[in-house]
């Protein structure tokens, strides 16, 4: 599953500027990790399919630029997000593959933009409601004899609650462009066992009401994630009508270019380190292959942060598909 929400989250940097040890908010990006782990590259069968997918993410601890914790924080950041994602896969492939457009609509609770101050790791703030929208108009899948791909671009509409400065948004405040692909290689013939590998590349917008001056307004740098997983299906049933899947999942984020314009008006926003954090989990999915249900649940940990919280990961939810056309009953 992707997440598609997109989120702000504003935390603590100390950064020694004219021989002063200050306080200024790092601009994070969008994509929020947590989104793929196994069958990264898988396309559902033609017709609509839904799926919901609920995310928490909590961290106690804020790290510096070198990775080393800030002392005596106090408090706790944490958002949900809860995904409604719809993809229609129509029979017919388009360029030898097939066309995978998807939406999702998304609402969220929590400080997705935190106002961290001093050794104050919680804003006292957080708002709840429709958040931004992401949409992938163009995402193509192919089935290879051994592995499955996806590649798309996708963009992030902010259409959630957004005022600068504010405690209770829900919105990152600008556009977004997003690269992006899915992998998934079947190691054994049966298929059974899996590495899964996905991609993000994305490119923002001009934040809104940060133009204050000429030259002030912030445009965030950009982001790479990843997300891999390897996984392996047991089946609960003689019959595989029931079918457990286990394995490991984890992903890397990255900021890869400097973010743009004049923090406050005052301070470049080139001046702020980059963030980055890194996290192991597990997955399990519980198929249910000719109803076309399945649920799943995942947890991260988050090893490594730099310029960030640390903390973990909870995902879980469900997809279901309705073909078009339907399946033909199997023969006696």
């Amino acid at each position: 599953m992707r997440l598609q929400i997109r989120f702000v989250t504003v935390l603590l940097v100390c950064i020694l500027l004219a021989g002063v040890s200050s306080a200024f908010a790092q601009q994070k990006g969008q994509w929020v990790p947590g989104q793929f782990g196994l069958n990264a590259g898988v396309i559902p069968d033609p017709g609509f399919t839904y799926a919901n997918l609920a995310l928490n993410y909590s961290a106690s601890q804020l790290n510096n630029a070198n990775g080393n914790p800030f002392p005596n924080v106090n408090g706790t950041y944490s958002f949900w997000v809860d995904e409604n994602i719809i993809y229609y896969v129509p029979k017919h492939k388009f360029l030898g593959a097939y066309f995978m457009p998807y939406i999702a609509l998304n609402y969220a609770t929590g400080e997705l933009v935190a106002s961290i101050t001093g050794t104050n790791l919680s804003g006292g703030g957080g708002g709840s409601g429709f958040a931004d929208t992401f949409v992938e108009p163009f995402n193509l899948g192919w089935h290879l004899k051994r592995v499955d791909v996806v590649a798309g671009y996708g963009f992030t509409a902010p259409t959630g609650r957004f005022t600068n400065g504010a405690s209770n948004n829900v919105g990152s405040g600008y556009w977004g462009n997003n690269i992006t692909s899915g992998t998934t290689l079947y190691i054994t013939n049966n298929k059974a066992t899996t590495a899964n590998l996905s991609t993000d590349w994305e490119i923002h917008g001009q934040k809104s009401g940060t133009n204050v001056g000429p030259g002030t307004a912030i445009t965030p740098g950009q982001a790479f994630t990843i997300e891999w997983g390897f996984g392996q299906i047991l089946p609960l049933k003689k019959d595989f009508s029931r079918l457990l899947q286990l394995g490991f999942v984890g992903y890397d984020q990255w900021q890869v270019s400097h973010s743009s314009g004049l923090l406050g008006g005052i301070i470049p926003e080139n001046m702020i380190p980059f963030y980055s954090v890194h996290a192991m989990g597990v997955q399990s999915n519980f198929i249910l292959p000719a109803k076309d249900l399945s649920a799943f649940f995942k947890y991260y940990d988050e090893y490594r942060a730099l310029a960030r919280p640390q903390g973990r990961t909870f995902v879980f939810g469900f997809s279901w598909t309705l073909r078009i056309p339907k399946p033909e009953p199997p023969t006696q």
